[in-house]
C-alpha cells in the first residue's frame, strides 16, 4: 500500500506519548487526523493517565513499536534522547515502504545519522527534526527545522498538518547541530540559574544578585525567568539531562571536551532526583513545580541538602 500524497489522509503514528506526544495528538485529532501511539510506559503503573488521555481524544494505542510502524504512513518519534536510535531500529523491520519517519528527538548529529540508516535501509524515509524551543506554548506550531534528503518534500506536507516546519539543510545532522549548540546555552542557563539562585538564597544575598543581573541584562525579568527555569527543570529535568548528554556527545563529535554540557547534565539530573524523592511535592498534583516564586523551590532544596542552613531554619 502506497503512502497518500494528502497528509490529511495519513495514519499518523506517535512513538512516545509524553508531553510532546500528547500535545501533537490533541492538535492532530482536532483536524480529524487518524492517530495511533505507542509508549513503553503504557504497560506500567504510570501508563494509566496516558491510556485515559488517548481514550478521551480518540487515539488508538498500539502494543509495540513494530505494530505502530506497520500501520503508520507518518511516524513521529518523540521519545527520550537516549532512545532515539533504539526506537528507529525497533521500527525498521516493520516500517511501510516510503513511510515518513520524523525524528523529533534531541539527539546528536551522529545519533540521527545512525537512526536514519536503520529507517532508510528498511525502505522508510527518515527526516530529522530539530525542535527549536519549548513545545507547550506553541504546540504543533513550535518552530521546527528539518534536515535530510527528504526534508524538502516533507516540509509542505507538515505545514498542511499545522506544523511550523522549514528546511535547514539537505544534509543529515545540520538541523540537530543547530539544536544541540543552542541547548548548550539554554539548558546551561537553566542549570546556572538554579545553582546561582539557590546558593544566593543560602547566603541571603539573592536580592543583591538579582539587582546586579538586572543591571547587566536589563531586558531579562530575572524573577520571572528564575521561576520558569525552576519549574521546567523540576518537572522535566530527567528528560533535559538525557538531552544534554546528547549535547555533550555532539561537542565530542566536534573534537572538544564538553565540560560545560557535562556539568549541565549533572545539575539537571540532580534536580530530577530531588523531584523523584518528593522534595517539590507530589508529582502530578496541581501544585507540583508551579510556584510563582523560585525562592519556594530553592528553600525546599536547601532544607533537603542542608537542614542547618540559614534559609532552612527560617
Amino acid at each position: 500500500m502506497t503512502v497518500s500524497s494528502d497528509p490529511r489522509q495519513w495514519q499518523v503514528g506517535l512513538l512516545g506519548y509524553g508531553e510532546v506526544g500528547r500535545i501533537l495528538a490533541e492538535d492532530l485529532r482536532k483536524q480529524d487526523i487518524k492517530v495511533a501511539a505507542y509508549d513503553i510506559k503504557l504497560d506500567r503503573e504510570q501508563g494509566a493517565p496516558l491510556r485515559q488521555h488517548a481514550a478521551r481524544i480518540g487515539v488508538e494505542l498500539m502494543q509495540s513499536h513494530a505494530e505502530l510502524a506497520a500501520r503508520a504512513d507518518f511516524i513521529v518519534s518523540a521519545v527520550t534522547a537516549s532512545q532515539a536510535v533504539a526506537v528507529a531500529e525497533a521500527c525498521a523491520p516493520a516500517i511501510r515502504k516510503n513511510a515518513w519517519f520524523l525524528d523529533f528527538n534531541s539527539a546528536s548529529p551522529g545519533a540521527k545519522q545512525r537512526a536514519a540508516a536503520h529507517v532508510d535501509g528498511a525502505g522508510g524515509r527518515y527526516v530529522e527534526g530539530a525542535v527549536m524551543t519549548s513545545v507547550p506554548p506553541y504546540r504543533i506550531k513550535v518552530p521546527l527545522l528539518l534536515g535530510g534528503s527528504g526534508a524538502r518534500e516533507l516540509a509542505p506536507l507538515l505545514v498542511t498538518l499545522g506544523f511550523a516546519a522549514k528546511v535547514a539543510s539537505d544534509e543529515l545532522g545540520v538541523s540537530s547541530a543547530v539544536k544541540m549548540c543552542r541547548s548548550i546555552m539554554i539548558k546551561g542557563l537553566e542549570a546556572m540559574v538554579i545553582e546561582s539562585f539557590t546558593t544566593a538564597r543560602a547566603y541571603g544575598v539573592e536580592d543583591a544578585v538579582l539587582v546586579s543581573l538586572k543591571e547587566t541584562f536589563p531586558a531579562i525579568d530575572w524573577e520571572k525567568q528564575g521561576a520558569y527555569f525552576f519549574q521546567r527543570v523540576i518537572e522535566h529535568g530527567r528528560r533535559r539531562a538525557e538531552e544534554v548528554r546528547e549535547v555533550a556527545e555532539t561537542v565530542r563529535e566536534a573534537g572538544l571536551t564538553p565540560w560545560s554540557a557535562s556539568g549541565t547534565a549533572e545539575r539537571q539530573a540532580w534536580v530530577a532526583d530531588l523531584a523523584d524523592e518528593g522534595v517539590f511535592g507530589v508529582k502530578g498534583s496541581p501544585e507540583f513545580a508551579r510556584s510563582a516564586d523560585w525562592r519556594t523551590e530553592a528553600d525546599r532544596i536547601l532544607a533537603r541538602i542542608s537542614p542547618g542552613s540559614r534559609k532552612a531554619r527560617a
